[in-house]
């Protein structure tokens, strides 16, 4: 089905399947598909971000369930703690499925470096995040949000028409916004032409 996504500033997505078949003003784009199912966001449409700590988020930290919360508590574990709960294949294929979420939370569309473990593997290979290769180990500080990793934030390339269908949208006025709030402004993210993540 052809869903336009509109935001506060009248720039507007037409997407169909995985693919971006329109762009420009929402006033264009609504005359030129009639029936278009319409999506009114607010903030900004932007083409979302990489996030370049993939395999330290997703690998080097557990993520917990919320029945482990009285356990765990709710933030990632790390180091010696997650050396103490020493997490089997199951544990790690859920606690990436649950961080690959609270990334897609933050508007993430693409992780740089593939996670080495099958189970984390798959789990992001079944959402469609993009994996794009990297160098070698980045500096700054691994964050769920891209904008506090102490380096510049990596945007993909524009959304355009033909291009696959992954972008993000903030609840601000602008990126300079945007960079004062941090990504947790994130109110959806589109992965390959599906809602999968929606600020409730």
């Amino acid at each position: 089905m052809l869903t336009i996504h509109a935001d506060s500033r009248g720039y507007a997505l037409a997407v169909e399947g995985e693919r971006v078949v329109g762009t420009g003003e929402l006033g264009g784009l609504a005359d030129g598909y009639p029936r278009a199912r319409m999506r009114r966001w607010p903030g900004i449409l932007t083409p979302g971000f990489v996030n370049l700590h993939g395999p330290e988020l997703l690998e080097e930290a557990y993520h917990p369930d919320p029945r482990e919360a009285d356990e765990l508590g709710t933030e990632p574990l790390s180091g010696d703690a997650l050396a103490r709960l020493a997490p089997d294949d199951v544990r790690w294929g859920g606690s990436a499925r649950r961080g690959v979420q609270r990334m897609l939370a933050h508007g993430t569309v693409a992780v740089a470096g593939a996670p080495s473990r099958p189970a984390v593997l798959d789990a992001v290979r079944r959402t469609g995040l993009d994996l794009l290769p990297r160098p070698g180990r980045p500096g700054g500080v691994p964050s769920l949000d891209p904008l506090a990793s102490g380096l510049p934030p990596e945007v993909p390339a524009p959304r355009e028409r033909g291009s696959v269908a992954c972008f993000a949208v903030f609840d601000v006025a602008d990126e300079a916004e945007l960079a004062e709030r941090g990504a947790s402004t994130c109110v959806a993210t589109v992965i390959r032409g599906r809602l999968l993540y929606r600020r409730r």
